[in-house]
């Protein structure tokens, strides 16, 4: 009996899904656990496994058509089975993919936007009928409504095979890869490297060499074609890095293109920043890539030593000494950067939190004394060092059991308490901040606590978390202790209801038992919402966190 295949839910917040490729086609026999697609979701493009058997009947969306969540994307049954009533009795179902007689009222209910664009085209040209892919620029992270292509791996002519990562993107986030999902040679460049190009649009085509994309691109009013843009673009910027760099005298002139040279993205980015000829740097990676640290060792030619200044002139003895002042000529130089898209989304989300959420701010002291006795014992014995900020965190989460009041979200109609504790660490990455995830913290130790903290700080230097990695906080804690700041207010990381800030470990003359004595104060600054959180169950919270603190004994038991 024939059954129907619907869009799957890959991930909590996923509307709909974006048919990014199919593996199978109709007339072919379908196992259970086969690969038969490939799904674009809000978080990442993931592997869709048939859990049905039989043969592929109907297939509903095409490759790059987005389906809503359970809308029937196919239908599985028997070879030459009847799945028409399937179809129609199912309201959610795609539009019917049938016999080739009823393909035109088909495309008849194509969407207005493609229908008003195929009629200024004067044709009906699909990528399906060209034979080609069309790649549009993926949604890779749930913030992003926009990419950059900091660097394409091919160029136009050049063979690719389907699972080659053509560019890498830099997103709100991180420097991802696009792989093609396509054999075939690439026909079309949409978007140069360092431009940025919106969510879903066409950044490249894939196909057979020789076709003619060009009644495609008109169809989807693409960019201009790569060889003027090229044309139209050169000029300005050659205008500007000549503008950018002062006249030397004897300097050799940069390199005009180094798009060639096998380099990482950042690697690119801080040559690119600093002014370095990547044709110039040597490479230590396998098969000589330059990598960030080639860059940043990398030491120009000295230039030519600056003439000595001539003695001033000696005064005879009768002479009145007067104080001569060299001249000195200065040269107003600044540089300007276009703000990426992790600096972009960090402005946005941050704007809204502190304009939509009234902060609040309460300050408690604590004495670091026994933490600083405890942390050097648990080090002796523990397999990974454990930092204070680790024992802040593993507080922060014992205490959040006590007050679920703080480990809330505001919804708008309705306030989410939430009984996980989540806490999010905020890290500081060269282009911004990223705050990764570390999970029911108040289950785990201290040494694996701080195993994953050290864990996500490399990947975030590395530009290598995923969407996966920074989602889902309850709480955040942000840390600028080690850069001496003494105390500081942080804003809300939405949708959490709190932020907790810490300071620096200051020696201080504190009383104990009536007398003066020196002593070791961490301040601690609660950011609130106070939509979700009042004064007092914030204060409430902060108690609990230096009894904790104050005896970390606790958060041993």
């Amino acid at each position: 009996m024939a059954e129907v295949v619907r869009m799957p839910k890959m991930s909590d917040t996923m509307t709909e899904g974006v048919i990014a490729k199919w593996h199978k086609k109709v007339g072919d026999k379908v196992n259970s656990g086969d690969l038969v697609a490939e799904i674009e979701t809000d978080k990442a493009t993931m592997d869709f496994e048939s859990y049905q058997e039989g043969t592929l009947l109907y297939i509903g969306p095409k490759e790059g058509e987005a389906v809503a969540i359970d809308a029937v994307i196919a239908v599985l049954g028997e070879e030459g089975e009847d799945y028409e009533a399937l179809l129609k009795d199912d309201g959610s179902a795609a539009p019917a993919k049938k016999e080739e007689e009823k393909a035109e009222p088909a495309k008849e209910e194509s969407s207005k936007e493609e229908s008003s664009n195929e009629e200024a085209a004067g044709s009906n040209v699909t990528a399906e009928d060209l034979g080609v892919t069309v790649i549009t620029m993926p949604l890779l992270s749930d913030t992003m409504t926009e990419g950059v292509i900091a660097q394409w791996n091919f160029k136009v002519g050049d063979t690719i095979k389907s699972d080659d990562a053509i560019a890498d993107v830099e997103t709100d986030k991180a420097t991802m890869e696009v792989t093609a999902y396509a054999d075939g040679t690439l026909l079309y460049v949409g978007v140069e490297a360092g431009q940025a190009a919106k969510v879903n649009d066409i950044i490249a085509i894939v196909g057979p060499a020789g076709t003619d994309v060009t009644p495609l691109l008109n169809q989807k009013s693409a960019a201009p074609a790569e060889g003027e843009a090229k044309k139209e673009d050169s000029k300005p910027a050659e205008e500007k890095a000549n503008a950018a760099a002062p006249a030397e005298s004897g300097s050799a002139p940069v390199a005009a293109d180094d798009s060639r040279v096998k380099a990482s993205p950042l690697a690119r980015k801080i040559a690119k920043d600093k002014g370095i000829d990547l044709n110039q740097v040597k490479g230590s990676a396998e098969n000589g890539r330059i990598v960030k640290k080639d860059v940043e060792n990398f030491v120009p030619s000295a230039a030519p030593a600056a003439a000595a200044a001539s003695a001033p002139a000696k005064s005879s003895d009768a002479e009145v000494k007067t104080i001569s002042l060299p001249t000195y000529i200065g040269e107003e130089r600044y540089t300007e950067k276009p703000v990426n898209q992790m600096r972009k989304t960090i402005a946005r989300r941050l704007g809204e939190s502190l304009f939509t959420a009234p902060h609040f701010y309460l300050t408690v002291s604590i004495d670091m004394d026994n933490a600083m006795s405890a942390r050097a014992q648990i080090n002796e014995v523990a397999p990974v060092k454990v930092s204070f900020n680790d024992m802040v965190i593993k507080a922060v989460a014992v205490a959040l059991k006590q007050h679920p009041n703080v480990n809330s979200s505001w919804l708008g109609d309705k306030i989410r308490y939430n009984e996980h504790t989540n806490i999010g660490v905020a890290m500081a990455v060269e282009d911004g901040l990223l705050v990764p995830v570390i999970r029911f913290a108040d289950g785990k130790s201290l040494s694996h606590i701080s195993a994953e903290v050290k864990d996500y700080a490399q990947k975030a230097k590395a530009k290598k978390l995923q969407p996966a990695d920074w989602e889902g906080s309850t709480f955040t804690v942000s840390n600028l202790g080690m850069f001496g700041i003494d105390e500081f207010t942080s804003i809300i990381n939405s949708p959490d209801g709190a932020i907790l800030s810490v300071g620096a470990i200051q020696q201080v003359p504190v009383v104990k038992n009536g007398a003066v004595v020196p002593g070791n104060i961490m301040k601690l600054t609660l950011g609130c919402d106070h939509r979700v959180v009042d004064g007092a169950t914030g204060a409430q919270f902060l108690q609990t966190l230096k009894g904790l603190l104050e005896a970390p004994i606790r958060l041993l038991a």
